[in-house]
Order: structure tokens, then C-alpha cells, then sequence
């Protein structure tokens, strides 16, 4: 039997708080974000949060950070619920945050990730980010982080750039 299509993503909402703390409890084993943290980043112009959920549950979210002034937009945090790997939530979450990130002005985007990451890399290799420094000891527990960036093109400010999801991952 194929694949349910997914959902669009759509902006986080504060009765998502909940469901956002117990999906980084669930995805992230170290530097995970507080439910003060989430609160403020759902009130907060300098946030973006994109949630794709489904049958009242989150499959995935996404945290996009942007600077007042800049052209580049930093990729804070991508998370799929363990239930839904392999069906295309985070690369339909990616692609949502680069619009939000087109639609606010940047032109590029920024993040980093694990170096023990596999399948995040491999994820973001395919969206055509580019491995351009390495960050020692970046994170919490002293693991090292892989930089990424992206430029951000003209065809992905259309709406129609979300296209349907496939199993693909």
C-alpha cells in the first residue's frame, strides 16, 4: 500500500507547546529546547515555527531563526517523530522553512548538524545545502557540528514548491 500523502506544514500555535516539548524530548537526546523557550519563540517576529501534523498529532516541526536586516536565515532545529521517518516529513518541513525564510527577505540559509548525523546529512546534501566548515565541540555533550549553507533561489518563493511528499527520504 503506497504512502499517505502528507499534510502541508503549517505555523506553530501555542496550544502546540505541549506536543513541541514532547516531541524534542522524543527526537533529542542533548541541547533540547525548554517549554519557555517554545513559548517565547511562538510569540516571538524573530521565529518561525512549522509544524506538520496529522490526525491531531505532530509528525515533525521546524525552527527558523532570523535577524531584522539580514539575508541569511539559521536553521535552529528539524525534528521528525520517530513514527514518521521515512515518509518525506523533514524534507517537507525544509522546504517550508526555506519559503519563510524567501518570504522574509533572506537569500540564504544557514544551519548546522551533527557529524554523526547520517541521515540529517544526507537530507540536507539533498536540498543542496553545502558543507562549508566544521564547528568542534559545538554541542552539548562535546560533539561536533558540520556548518551548511544554501542560497536561496527565486522558484522556491512560489507556494507550489511544496510539492507532494513522497516516501523518499
Amino acid at each position: 500500500m503506497p504512502p499517505r500523502p502528507l499534510p502541508r506544514p503549517r505555523p506553530a500555535r501555542p496550544p502546540d507547546l505541549a506536543a513541541l516539548v514532547a516531541l524534542e524530548q522524543a527526537v533529542f537526546d542533548y541541547d533540547r529546547l525548554s517549554p519557555r523557550q517554545y513559548r517565547h519563540h511562538l510569540r516571538s517576529d524573530s521565529a518561525v515555527i512549522r509544524v506538520l501534523a496529522e490526525h491531531g498529532a505532530l509528525l515533525g516541526a521546524g525552527l527558523l531563526f532570523l535577524r531584522r536586516g539580514a539575508r541569511t536565515a539559521r536553521l535552529y532545529s528539524l525534528a521528525t517523530a520517530p513514527a514518521a521517518r521515512g515518509r518525506g516529513v523533514g524534507r517537507r518541513l525544509l522546504r517550508a522553512l526555506e519559503l519563510a525564510a524567501q518570504q522574509r527577505g533572506c537569500t540564504r540559509l544557514r544551519l548546522e548538524v551533527r557529524t554523526d548525523n547520517a541521515a540529517a546529512i544526507a537530507l540536507y546534501e539533498s536540498a543542496g545545502y553545502r558543507r562549508f566548515a566544521v564547528h568542534r565541540g559545538y554541542y552539548d555533550d562535546g560533539a561536533d557540528a558540520f556548518r551548511y549553507e544554501k542560497r536561496l533561489g527565486r522558484a522556491a518563493t512560489r507556494l507550489t514548491s511544496l510539492p507532494p511528499a513522497s516516501s523518499a527520504r
